[in-house]
């Protein structure tokens, strides 16, 4: 995906994300890559962070920017994380690879006071012109793998998560809509589903 870096090498769509999270809080990042966000989080907000990632490599890197991460597969779960254990769990550009998506975001706002979600929104033009125009499985700036060797194996829209969100009782606490450089835009503000290529989402718990 196509992002834009900031200063301090922090992407754009996880500097949205790093505004949701309160100073000092506790934080859970699933997926966690090379560690650069929490690492950010911690110079930044001072909160304590620990990761997950299943990538070698990357584990690497994020002890390398002096972040916790424990090597783990998200299709796991979280039964080993106690309930209400941390303020935020965040899952940014990975409820799509997962194999059970309503069962990992039930999970995370079980083990998380609230939970941040970052996905590439599949109603956007670009995907539903490609597959009237040509019959196949679209290529985007948000989407750019073939269907033959992409990761993704549940792709939504953004009204087919708001839809789970309410079928699983999840509250919709804040919600930031972008294209693929994470950039604001009038149009994806005024007709996500079509315009946006990426959506953000702060949720909380039914119970919360």
């Amino acid at each position: 995906m196509m992002t834009s870096p900031l200063p301090g090498g922090l992407r754009s769509d996880l500097a949205v994300v790093s505004r949701w999270v309160q100073p000092g809080a506790r934080v859970l990042d699933l997926g966690c890559g090379d560690g650069a966000l929490l690492a950010y989080l911690q110079q930044q907000r001072q909160v304590q962070g620990y990761g997950l990632e299943l990538n070698s490599d990357k584990l690497q890197q994020c002890l390398a920017q002096g972040v916790n991460v424990i090597q783990r597969d998200l299709n796991a779960g979280l039964a080993d994380f106690r309930a209400q254990s941390f303020d935020v769990v965040i899952l940014s550009q990975a409820l799509q690879v997962v194999e059970a998506p309503n069962v990992l975001l039930r999970d995370m706002l079980r083990v998380g006071r609230q939970g941040i979600v970052t996905f590439p929104n599949f109603g956007h033009w670009s995907t539903r012109l490609g597959l009237m125009l040509k019959g196949r499985m679209p290529r985007t700036r948000s989407l750019p793998a073939h269907w033959y060797d992409t990761q993704n194996i549940h792709l939504c829209t953004l009204k087919d998560f708001e839809s789970l969100c309410a079928e699983e009782g999840f509250h919709i606490v804040r919600r930031a809509v972008t294209d693929a450089n994470h950039q604001h835009n009038a149009g994806a503000r005024i007709w996500p589903n079509l315009r946006a290529e990426v959506g953000l989402y702060l949720l909380q718990g039914a119970s919360a």
